[in-house]
C-alpha cells in the first residue's frame, strides 16, 4: 500500500437491526469512523463511507416474537430508526444499506458460489440440537437453559448475558427450545464449513508480520491469541428459515450463517451506492491502490482480522489496510447493558437533549465532543453524565466558544464589525507565538488523524482555542481601547489582535470540522463564508478572513449543561435499571435490595423508604444449595473515586482475600467497617464495577426507611468458615 492510495473504502460496522443502539456503539465504530471520513473529504479524497444495517440471524426473529410481530416488521422499524440516529448526530454515510435488499442477497449468493465451485469450502455432517414439535433445527439462539457458570437459568445457546460467558448448545443444563419450550433433541444435518485451519500461515504473515507495527496492540494480541490457539473450520450456512437462502438445489431449508453473509454487506453496499452515484464499484474491492479500513468495536475483531480477509484473499478482493478496533465504553460505573437496561441509547439522547427546546445540533456536537474525549481508543473508557457536563461547560462553552464569542463581540465593539487591518511592524512576542500556533496546530491533528489518535487529534484543536484565549488575556483589548484618545495610534494593537483571533477563528473552523461538524457549518454562518473554506489546505493560513470584511453579529457556538439535567439524566438510568431487575427477578420496582447490589446499583434510601421487603417466589432447596455463602472479615476499606455510592473492601475468606465493590457508602464510614466480619456470596462471578474487579458480594439487610446493617454472626468465627 503507498502512502498516497487513490482511492479510501471505509467501513463501519453493520449495527443489528433488532433494536436501538447505545452511546457505546457510536464511540466504537461510528463517530471515529465519521471523523477519519470528514477529515479525508477535507483532504479531496477519493473516499466512500459504507454501512448499513444486519439484518439477518436469530436475533431478528427472536426480537419479533418478543415484540408479537414478524422479522420484516422488526428490521423495517429499526432500520429506520437507527439510520435516523446517526443522521441526528452528524454520522454522514456515503450509504446506509440494508442486508435484506435482493442486491445483497445476490451479492452473498454469488461469494458463497465462487469459494464452493472453488472448493474453498468443506462439506460436513454434524448433529445439532433439532425441536421436533416445531420440526426445525435451533440455533443457539433459540435454545435455553441453566448456565453452567453462573446458574442463571436464562441462559443462549450462544452466551450468557448474565455473567458475560460464551457458551454452546451442549454446555448448557437443562436446555429447552424457545418455540416449544420443550427439551431438544440431537439430528443429523449437513453444512458448509470455512477451513480457518488452513489458512494460519497467510494470517501469521499478513497480521503479525506486516501489520504488527502499525496495527493497535490491542487488536494484534486478540488476533495472535486466536491464531496461536489454533483455528477451526466454521460453518457459513445454517438451518434457518430467516435470512440469504443458500443457493444450491440441496440446500433446502438452509440459509447463509450471518457471520459470513453480514460482512459482504459492505461489498454490496458499495454496488448500491455505485449504482446511485453512477460510479464504478469495483476498484474500491478489488483495485490494490485502495485503503481499505474497518472502523469496529473490539467484540467483532475476529470477524474483520481473521474470518473476513480470509473470505476476501479468496475472493479475489483487497485486504483491509487496517482495523482501529475500540475497547467498549461502561457508563456511569458498570458495563453497558441492554438486558439490565443500563444504557444510553442514542435515540434518548436525541429526544432529552437535540429535539427539546434550548437543544439543536450543537448539543449534538456536544456528545461527539466528549464521547471523542473519552474514547476508549487503547483500553475500557466510562461515560459519566458529570464528566459529560464538565467536557461541555469547561471546555466547550469555557473555552472554544468563549474565544469565538469574546472575538466577535469584541471585533464588532471595537472594529465596527469588519475584519481590521493587520500592522506586522507592531507585532510583539505574543503575536509571533500566536501565529506560529496557527501555522503548526495543523500538521499535528493531521498526523494524530492519519494514525486513527482522534482523542489527541480534537485535544490539539481545543488546546489552540486555549492559546488563543490566553493570547487574548494578554493583549487585553478592552483595556488597551481606554488608551486610544491619548494614544491613537494604539488602535493598531487592536487591530493586530482582533485580526490574529478571527484568523484563529476561521482555522478553529476547519480544524474542528471533522469533529464537530455542525459547530464548524454556524461559524461558517457567522463569518459568512461559504463551505469551501473548510477545505483542509486553508489550514494554517492567515489571510482567510480579508479586512475589510463585515461579519455577522456574535452567536452562542454552546450551552452550559444544567445541574437539574444531570440529576434527572442520572434518575432516569437508575429508575430503568431498577425496573427491568425487578421484572427479570419478580418483584415490584424500588424493592430490589440484594438484586440492585448485584446489578451495581443499590436503590437509594429514599427510594426504599416506607417500603417492605416484598416476598420472593418460592425456589427449590438445590436452586439455594448453588449459593456458596462464607464468613469474610473485612481487613481493608476505602472509598471508590468518583463514586459517592462505593466503597472497595479487602476481604480475608481464610484461604484467600478478595477485592469486593459494594453499594454502602452511603450508609458507612470506611474506618468504622475495618474489622467487621460478613457474610459473602463467594462464587458469584467477577465483574468490573468503576474499573475495580469485584470478586463476590456481601449480604446486607435492610429497613423499610432503607437503612443497612450488616449480615454476620453472633460471635466472631474462623474467616472463610461456611454458612448453610
Amino acid at each position: 500500500m503507498t502512502n498516497s492510495p487513490k482511492r479510501y473504502l471505509i467501513t463501519a460496522a453493520l449495527p443489528y437491526a433488532n433494536g436501538l443502539k447505545h452511546i457505546g456503539h457510536l464511540a466504537g465504530a461510528y463517530l471515529p469512523a465519521d471523523i477519519y471520513v470528514r477529515y479525508l473529504r477535507a483532504q479531496k479524497r477519493d473516499v466512500a463511507f459504507i454501512c448499513g444495517s444486519d439484518e439477518h440471524g436469530t436475533a431478528i426473529p427472536i426480537q419479533a416474537m418478543k415484540e408479537g410481530t414478524t422479522p420484516r416488521a422488526i428490521i423495517d422499524k429499526y432500520h429506520e430508526l437507527i439510520r435516523q440516529n446517526f443522521a441526528d448526530l452528524g454520522i454522514s454515510f456515503d450509504i446506509y444499506h440494508r442486508t435484506s435488499e435482493p442486491l445483497h442477497h445476490e451479492t452473498a449468493q454469488e461469494f458463497f458460489t465462487y469459494l464452493n465451485s472453488r472448493g474453498d469450502l468443506e462439506v460436513k455432517e454434524s448433529e445439532q440440537y433439532y425441536d421436533e414439535e416445531a420440526k426445525t433445527f435451533l440455533a443457539d439462539r433459540y435454545i435455553v437453559g441453566t448456565c453452567p457458570v453462573c446458574g442463571n437459568t436464562r441462559a443462549y445457546g450462544d452466551q450468557c448475558e448474565n455473567c458475560g460467558t460464551s457458551l454452546s448448545p451442549e454446555m448448557l443444563l437443562h436446555p429447552h427450545s424457545t418455540l416449544s419450550g420443550k427439551p431438544p433433541v440431537k439430528r443429523s444435518t449437513r453444512h458448509w464449513y470455512l477451513p480457518l485451519d488452513k489458512h494460519e500461515d497467510f494470517l501469521r504473515e499478513w497480521i503479525l508480520k506486516e501489520h504488527k507495527d502499525d496495527w493497535r496492540a490491542t487488536v494484534i494480541g486478540q488476533c495472535k491469541s486466536w491464531i496461536d490457539g489454533g483455528l477451526q473450520p466454521r460453518a457459513v450456512t445454517r438451518d434457518l428459515d430467516w435470512g440469504v437462502k443458500v443457493p444450491l438445489p440441496d440446500a433446502e431449508g438452509k440459509v447463509l450463517y450471518v457471520w459470513f453473509d453480514a460482512p459482504i454487506g459492505y461489498i454490496s453496499a458499495t454496488r448500491q451506492w455505485g449504482l446511485n452515484t453512477g460510479k464504478d464499484w469495483r476498484p474500491y474491492w478489488y483495485d490494490k491502490d485502495t485503503k481499505l479500513v474497518h472502523f469496529i468495536g473490539k467484540d467483532n475483531i475476529v470477524f474483520h482480522c481473521i474470518i473476513f480477509p480470509i473470505m476476501l484473499k479468496l475472493h479475489g478482493n483487497i485486504l483491509p489496510d487496517n482495523v482501529p478496533a475500540n475497547e467498549f465504553m461502561n457508563l456511569e460505573g458498570d458495563k453497558m447493558s441492554t438486558s439490565r437496561n443500563w444504557k444510553l441509547e442514542m435515540e434518548d439522547y436525541i429526544n432529552d437533549f437535540i429535539k427539546k427546546d434550548n437543544g439543536g445540533p450543537q448539543l449534538a456536537d456536544s456528545l461527539r465532543y466528549y464521547l471523542t474525549t473519552i474514547s476508549p481508543e487503547t483500553k475500557d473508557s466510562e461515560f459519566t453524565w458529570k464528566g459529560f457536563q464538565d467536557a461541555n461547560n469547561s471546555e466547550l462553552v469555557s473555552k472554544f466558544g468563549n474565544f469565538v464569542n469574546r472575538t466577535f463581540v469584541l471585533m464588532h465593539k471595537l472594529c465596527n464589525g469588519k475584519v481590521p487591518p493587520l500592522h506586522p511592524d507592531r507585532f510583539d512576542d505574543a503575536d509571533r507565538e500566536i501565529i506560529a500556533a496557527i501555522e503548526a496546530t495543523p500538521a499535528k491533528v493531521e498526523k494524530l488523524l492519519e494514525e486513527y489518535r482522534f482523542r489527541d487529534a480534537q485535544f490539539e484543536v481545543i488546546m489552540l482555542s486555549d492559546l488563543a484565549n490566553k493570547y487574548m488575556q494578554k493583549k487585553e483589548p478592552w483595556i488597551v481601547v481606554r488608551t486610544l484618545e491619548e494614544t491613537p495610534e494604539n488602535q493598531q494593537l487592536i487591530d493586530n489582535c482582533l485580526h490574529l483571533c478571527l484568523q484563529v477563528t476561521a482555522n478553529l473552523a476547519i480544524l474542528i470540522n471533522p469533529f464537530l461538524p455542525f459547530t464548524a457549518r454556524k461559524m461558517l454562518h457567522l463569518m459568512k463564508v461559504v463551505e469551501k473554506m473548510l477545505d483542509w489546505e486553508n489550514a494554517g493560513k492567515l489571510k482567510l478572513l480579508s479586512v475589510g470584511y463585515s461579519l455577522r453579529a456574535p452567536e452562542l457556538l454552546f450551552r452550559k449543561i444544567e445541574d437539574a439535567e444531570v440529576k434527572e439524566q442520572i434518575g432516569k438510568l437508575q429508575a430503568a435499571s431498577e425496573a427491568r431487575i425487578a421484572d427479570a427477578v419478580g418483584e415490584p420496582a424500588g424493592a430490589v435490595g440484594t438484586a440492585g447490589a448485584l446489578a451495581g446499583n443499590p436503590p437509594s434510601p429514599e427510594a426504599a423508604a416506607g417500603k417492605e421487603a416484598a416476598v420472593k417466589p418460592a425456589i427449590g432447596y438445590d436452586d439455594f444449595a448453588k449459593l456458596d455463602l462464607r464468613v469474610g472479615t473485612i481487613v481493608t476499606a476505602e472509598k471508590v473515586e468518583k463514586a459517592d455510592k462505593l466503597l472497595k473492601l479487602g476481604i480475608d475468606l481464610g484461604s484467600e482475600q478478595r477485592t469486593i465493590v459494594s453499594g454502602i457508602a452511603l450508609h458507612f464510614k470506611p474506618e468504622e467497617i475495618v474489622g467487621r466480619q460478613v457474610v459473602v456470596v463467594a462464587n458469584l462471578s467477577p465483574r468490573k464495577m468503576r474499573g475495580i474487579e469485584s470478586n463476590g458480594m456481601i449480604l446486607m439487610a435492610e429497613d423499610p426507611s432503607g437503612k443497612l446493617y450488616f449480615v454476620q454472626p453472633g460471635e466472631k468465627i474462623q474467616p472463610g468458615s461456611g454458612v448453610s
